[in-house]
């Protein structure tokens, strides 16, 4: 005899406040309310303000004329361009800096992050005191060193230091010579693009052939030759199709040639020394973070030194390098707006800084860059993760 159990009775559903769900939702539908009513509150209240003080809005100010100079412009500008051109001008100057600081920094940052680890005492040691100097000493005051200690005590444009009597150092920069390119040199920037083709296209069917026969050519240096020897060749085949301008000492100062400013290179110089002490700790704990057993195996197949390290401990490291060194290459181009405290014209000291004195367009000029800083930031995040995928191990 089987017996049915008793159907349980459903009470009455409990009122929605006690649902933690629908209460959930409740909070988040306020909180969102919230924000949307604080922010409407500010943009009205900066709109008032803005009218109130005759302040229009808008980017119409960037077609006006922009009134002042900048030193240092890489590409045509005048008291009369407009301020749009100042944008620009700030925007080149700021991506060129950050460029060559990421470049130098990360070169001086694994050399010293290497040697940081070498068996040799006096090597070992003057690394440890490179990254212990530099990196516990604030940024602004390094570029305060090399400009005013160091660049700024440079002999007179008279008294110049030379290099060959083509190159100048003196108070005032640094003066080389600048290229003049005749007919017919176009053909050489083709056959550097043709020779990096044809490295790839060998690199990768040398690895290829390497996984499939286990024969490897040395592509290293048939790339290097490629890409060294092929524009020369087609340089002396053209006659050599190019003329230097050689600064000239005239009056008080150099005319000609290419002139870099002594703001610059404080602010290279700084940027690169100060960010390569942290790159070379980032390098030096991605190497430790390497199994001793794999060193071990390497140098069990009586493998050299240097080739234990590049082929082996290296790419393996980069897995452990690469984010943290994501970190400080944006921290360079942030801490690139520096600039401003020795003069040079980075965007945020003629764009937000002269440009809005000027203009009064506070909201519009601020806005821009930070949006610039924002952008550059999420594409050099975006090509790192990129490259960190590239390194990563894949799971079979």
């Amino acid at each position: 005899m089987s017996v049915r159990p008793k159907a349980q009775s459903v009470g009455p559903k409990p009122p929605f406040w006690r649902d933690r769900a629908k209460r959930a939702l409740i909070f988040q539908l306020l909180l969102i309310a919230a924000v949307v009513i604080f922010l409407l509150y500010i943009v009205g209240n900066t709109q008032d303000n803005l009218a109130a003080r005759g302040i229009t809005t808008g980017f119409g100010f960037l077609t006006n004329t922009a009134g002042f100079g900048i030193v240092q412009s890489l590409i045509d500008y005048s008291s009369q361009s407009t301020y749009g051109r100042t944008f620009l001008v700030g925007l080149l100057n700021t991506l060129v800096v950050s460029a060559l600081g990421i470049l130098a920094a990360t070169i001086i940052g694994f050399t010293v992050g290497i040697a940081r680890l070498s068996p040799n005492w006096l090597i070992a040691r003057l690394a440890n005191g490179y990254i212990e100097i530099f990196r516990n000493i604030p940024l602004l005051l390094q570029i305060f060193f090399w400009y005013f200690a160091v660049l700024r005590a440079m002999p007179s444009p008279r008294d110049s230091m030379t290099l060959g009597e083509v190159a100048f150092l003196n108070v005032r920069g640094l003066f080389l010579p600048e290229p003049q390119f005749l007919s017919g040199f176009g053909l050489i920037p083709l056959a550097l693009g043709v020779a990096i083709v044809a490295s790839i296209a060998l690199a990768v069917w040398n690895r290829r052939r390497h996984e499939a026969t286990g024969k490897r050519l040395p592509a290293g240096w048939i790339s290097l030759g490629l890409i060294v020897g092929l524009p020369l060749l087609v340089l002396v085949v053209t006659g050599v199709p190019v003329t230097w301008d050689v600064p000239e000492l005239r009056g008080f100062n150099f005319r000609g040639g290419v002139t870099v400013i002594p703001e610059f290179l404080a602010l290279w110089l700084a940027l690169s020394i100060y960010t390569a002490s942290f790159i070379a700790e980032i390098v030096r704990s991605g190497i430790q973070a390497i199994p001793h057993g794999q060193t071990e195996a390497a140098q069990a197949l009586s493998l050299p030194r240097n080739l234990v390290l590049r082929l082996v401990v290296v790419p393996q490291a980069l897995r452990v390098i690469i984010p943290p060194l994501t970190s400080q290459y944006l921290n360079l181009i942030k801490n690139s707006s520096l600039a401003t405290a020795i003069g040079y014209p980075d965007l945020v000291s003629v764009f937000a800084g002269t440009t809005l004195n000027q203009t009064g367009q506070a909201i519009e000029v601020i806005a821009m860059t930070m949006a610039v800083y924002l952008t550059i930031s999420l594409l050099v995040s975006m090509f790192m993760n990129w490259f960190n995928a590239r390194v990563a191990l894949v799971e079979r």
